[in-house]
Parts: C-alpha cells; structure tokens; sequence
C-alpha cells in the first residue's frame, strides 16, 4: 500500500497517529508535501534504494528504523 503524507494528514485528523515512512530520496519530497499541507508530519526515512533488497535486507532496514517509528508515534 502506498501512502502520502496527505494520507497521514488525515489519518491524524481523525484522530489516529500516524508516520510517513520514505526512503532518504525523498526526504525533499516530504517536506515539501507537509509544508503545502500546512502539516508538520512525523516521518521516519530510511536508506535507499529498498527495491530488489533481499528479504534479510529489508529486515535489517526495518530493524534499524523500528525505534524511530515507535519514537514518532508515542512521542520521546
């Protein structure tokens, strides 16, 4: 599933927490996005390029940004 950080605006909208998840790429991309939204997003970026990872590579990735993730949805 694809998310946007217009997706995430929502999501927090209702009431729900909610962190935008990305690649390094497209750190500019995100800021960008939040700020035509008028929406400070949590975002988590991860390294790049994650296509044609292995299945042990995208575990690593996941692995290293999992406290990050729980950071930006329970606060420090």
């Amino acid at each position: 599933m694809s998310c946007s950080v217009h997706d995430i605006s929502d999501i927090e909208r209702r009431g729900v927490p909610g962190v935008f998840v990305s690649t390094v790429h497209f750190a500019s991309a995100v800021e960008a996005q939040s700020e035509s939204l008028g929406f400070d997003t949590s975002s988590v970026l991860t390294r790049h390029p994650i296509q044609d990872r292995t299945d042990d590579e995208m575990t690593e990735i996941a692995d290293a940004a999992f406290d990050d993730l729980v950071k930006a949805l329970v606060g420090p």
